[in-house]
């Protein structure tokens, strides 16, 4: 079994962290997301895993290389941001072996039996249920079958998103589809469609079961990157004992951050080398190297190194950033 990783988009609805790197490498619970990805990943029986790069692949390529030595990866560049269906087509001279194709999108944090997924004897979408289900790839299902995909519906047949947890047992059928969808221009909100690709998979009789995802993080927005955050913390027990300040749980502090007579916590997520000075932090993000002093801050993502100083505020500032409130 291939899997595919698409981790090429520019994450727009992220900026400013994403100005300086790619959306996949956005720090969640203290970790990139797309470590959440490469770590169940390591758990399958895969004969490799092809990692679709573009924007700023650079740094993705090097955290892949320093973090995971141990998988096969073969990287594919999406130059022009066409769509998932665009960035899937790309892979098909390493992925294209008949094999079955996990694809797992790249902001796409899952807690699933992927073993499981990967046992179906038919191709299989993961689901789940949502309330505003026009935001998303929408699936129709009949007799435990699904019969209907609709990318982004005005008026959506069902509450079942589809979650970007795709497993093809017909591998060289979906490539021969999406070659068609390109050669014939059939784009949908202006990009390729791996959701239109699969409904043509489903119209020449393929079948596709849905897997229903118990846990799904949208990490698309600061709003829901924050609220991914403090999902993914509230697994954590331990607490760090910190001499001078108090730690309020669940967080998730690394080893070498410094924390000098502080509050931390609860739902805060503070990376490597950080530095937090008679602050007061809660509900926020700090990524590699941040350092915040004199500050009360709340529903806030610090980028790396970046600084703040002084002031009760809620931020949203890139890598490499400074403010100063006076």
């Amino acid at each position: 079994m291939k899997v595919i990783v698409p981790a090429g988009g520019i994450g727009t609805r992220l900026r400013p962290q994403t100005h300086t790197r790619p959306k996949a490498l956005i720090h969640v619970a203290g970790r990139p997301i797309i470590s959440y990805i490469l770590d169940e990943v390591r758990g399958l029986d895969v004969s490799g895993v092809v990692l679709i790069v573009g924007y700023k692949g650079e740094l993705l390529k090097r955290y892949v290389a320093e973090e995971y030595p141990d998988l096969k990866i073969d990287y594919v560049v999406q130059e022009e941001r066409n769509g998932i269906g665009h960035a899937i087509h790309l892979t098909r001279q390493v992925a294209d072996t008949e094999e079955p194709v996990l694809i797992i999108l790249g902001d796409t944090i899952v807690r699933t039996n992927l073993r499981k997924i990967t046992k179906s004897k038919v191709n299989t979408l993961g689901v789940k249920e949502v309330e505003d289900p026009s935001r998303f790839g929408v699936a129709e299902v009949e007799d435990g079958y699904i019969v209907r995909l609709v990318e982004k519906p005005k008026v959506p047949c069902s509450n079942l998103a589809i979650v970007g947890l795709y497993f093809l047992r017909d591998s060289r059928l979906l490539f021969d589809i999406l070659r068609q969808q390109i050669d014939r221009e059939l784009k949908n909100h202006g990009e390729y469609q791996i959701t239109d690709a699969l409904q043509m998979m489903i119209d020449t009789g393929a079948k596709f079961t849905p897997f229903e995802i118990d846990t799904w993080f949208d990490c698309g927005k600061p709003e829901t990157l924050l609220e991914t955050n403090r999902q993914l913390l509230e697994g954590k027990r331990a607490l760090p004992t910190l001499e001078g300040s108090i730690v309020v749980g669940p967080v998730s502090i690394a080893p070498s951050a410094h924390i000098v007579s502080s509050i931390i916590g609860p739902y805060v997520s503070i990376a490597a080398d950080c530095s937090v000075t008679n602050s007061i932090i809660r509900d926020s993000v700090l990524d590699q190297g941040a350092k915040v002093s004199d500050c009360l801050l709340e529903g806030s993502i610090v980028g790396a190194r970046a600084l703040v100083k002084g002031g009760f505020k809620k931020l949203n500032i890139g890598d490499s950033s400074e403010v100063v409130f006076k």
